[in-house]
């Protein structure tokens, strides 16, 4: 029988933030795969796990998946482990995970810390939609596109950032969304975890001349939905796109965004005109 593929989850930062069940794993699976085996040794260590790691991080992945999958098909048991929260988000694993699911390997989670979850439940911002976007974008120029693309997103952004670039990437924001709410979380379920929340200008300022090290999660407020047209603009912006040549469904789905009418009441209006 074909071994299992345990994806762990991992302290945050405070090594205490771990389950009984992931250590269980830990020390009975035969191989640990790790983002970075002398940061996991630390935790294995401090639990008095032996069992033996190899390493697997962003740049050996490709590489190493095959390799691992065929371990786990001739019967051993693996964990999948990074340096700190759960593997795959924005963190090694995504290939191994495909692999091991292509190879018919059961593939198991062991849920645990999440900067992303753990940031969003104590960020203030609404959290019954939110959307994570990754890393932001080292350069300048991409940065700037990026914060253009999440400008009209209604529900709460989530990302990652590094903290030597925390400043200007502030400011970048500032220029498209500074009358949303942000959030910035530093060190958290750390010693010195700073949670501090304002204005993107506000807190590029704040931030400013401070060595910031580490990743940093980034959380921006929503647009919310935007203001309900009357019916006579609508009626009119119908019109115009009707005469460009568009259908009425990609019409709907176009002023839904800009109207704050839903596509449904849009279509019907056009029918109405059409008559």
């Amino acid at each position: 029988m074909a071994g299992t593929l345990y994806v762990v989850a991992t302290p945050i930062g405070n090594l205490e933030d771990v389950t009984l069940r992931a250590l269980r794993v830990l020390r009975e699976v035969e191989l640990i795969a790790a983002e970075d085996t002398r940061h996991s040794r630390k935790l294995l260590d401090h639990y008095g796990i032996d069992t033996r790691l190899v390493s697997y991080h962003d740049h050996s992945e490709r590489a190493k998946a095959p390799g691992l999958v065929r371990r786990l098909v001739a019967g051993e048991d693996i964990a999948l482990i990074s340096d700190a929260g759960t593997p795959g988000i924005a963190d090694p694993g995504y290939r191994l995970v495909v692999a091991a699911i292509e190879a018919g390997v059961k593939v198991v989670p062991i849920p645990g810390a999440s900067a992303l979850v753990a940031c969003v439940s104590v960020s203030g911002l609404p959290t019954d939609r939110f959307t994570f976007e990754g890393f932001v974008p080292a350069r300048s120029a991409a940065r700037k596109a990026f914060y253009e693309r999440i400008a009209g997103e209604r529900a709460t952004v989530v990302c990652y950032e590094a903290g030597r670039r925390l400043a200007d990437s502030l400011r970048d924001l500032a220029e498209v969304a500074e009358a949303r709410p942000v959030v910035v979380c530093r060190e958290v379920s750390k010693m010195y975890e700073a949670i501090v929340r304002g204005s993107a200008s506000d807190l590029a300022e704040r931030v400013a001349g401070e060595a910031v090290r580490g990743e940093v999660t980034l959380l921006v407020g929503g647009a919310g939905e935007p203001q309900r047209a009357e019916e006579a603009e609508v009626r009119a912006l119908v019109t115009r796109l009707r005469r460009e040549g568009k259908g009425m469904k990609e019409v709907s789905r176009q002023l839904a965004e800009e109207t704050g009418w839903s596509p449904r009441e849009i279509y019907r209006l056009g029918l109405t005109l059409a008559e």
